[in-house]
């Protein structure tokens, strides 16, 4: 069992949402929550080894030129830390191979799926199976979305949740794979793990805005075979408090909002299994 529940969360390259995350982590009971700007790694002054929970936070990595993600996916994947000779992804791989949790919100989700962290199909975490591209509105989409939680999934930070109302802000955001079998794997191994829903229903919904992208089956997240790595376009840590949500002077809010209740998972599993 962890004594102390250590948390990493990157920033730098144009990551804005870093600060949201890190008090998401706080909130949730992490003992150590730190705010590391990617370069700290790449100079070797911080290391992954050193923590339990890594946090890819939303924003706009590298202006999304390129695509969302895709010069940061390049950056993750073949820049060298230096005094060591490996590359970043090599410590990143390492760090999922002893146990640690992924979570990437939006641009991180989008980080994920480019350098193949995700879906991870047999603990192969750098093949490239799906991705996100623009949404068929065709802008960008700052709105609140439905999401229901699938039972059969393996991830382990939605445990115990059903559906959760959360806030999209993203132009990239929908869920594309390479082929239908990919869709089909990510659906038959309990790797789709959030899918937008009507609010009303909270039945699963292609229609617009309750799935504010297009995403292919209504997915907005998904894990790997683990469940240990987690990636959703909807932003838990955008609402940690009742205030957070847009009605929360009309309406008898419960004190914590939905999104914190992913944070509290993952640090739980920290302590029972690190």
């Amino acid at each position: 069992m962890a004594k102390q529940v250590r948390a990493i969360v990157l920033t730098g390259y144009g990551t804005n949402c870093e600060r949201e995350m890190a008090h998401a982590c706080r909130a949730a009971g992490a003992d150590r929550v730190d705010v590391v700007h990617l370069s700290d790694l790449l100079d070797g002054s911080v290391r992954l080894d050193d923590y339990h929970f890594l946090n890819l936070p939303g924003g706009f990595l590298d202006g999304d030129n390129l695509g969302a993600a895709q010069a940061g996916a390049h950056r993750l994947r073949y820049a060298r830390v230096a005094g060591s000779g490996e590359r970043l992804m090599d410590q990143v791989l390492r760090f999922v191979k002893q146990g640690g949790l992924v979570l990437g919100v939006c641009n991180g989700f989008q980080l994920m799926v480019k350098t193949g962290l995700l879906p991870g199909f047999g603990g192969r975490y750098e093949e490239r199976r799906v991705s996100l591209t623009y949404n068929d509105s065709g802008r960008f989409e700052d709105r609140w979305v439905t999401c229901r939680v699938e039972p059969a999934s393996a991830c382990v930070f939605t445990r115990g949740l059903d559906l959760l109302e959360l806030p999209v802000r993203h132009g990239e955001g929908k869920f594309v794979a390479a082929d239908d079998e990919t869709l089909r794997r990510l659906e038959a191994e309990g790797l789709v793990v959030l899918r937008y829903a009507d609010p009303g229903t909270g039945v699963p919904t292609m229609d617009y805005p309750a799935n504010p992208n297009g995403s292919l089956r209504s997915v907005a997240g998904i894990c790997d075979p683990t469940g240990r790595l987690f990636g959703l376009m909807p932003h838990p840590e955008a609402f940690h408090h009742r205030t957070n949500h847009p009605r929360w002077t009309r309406e008898d809010l419960p004190e914590e909002g939905a999104g914190l209740a992913i944070f509290r998972n993952a640090v739980q599993y920290v302590r029972d299994n690190c």
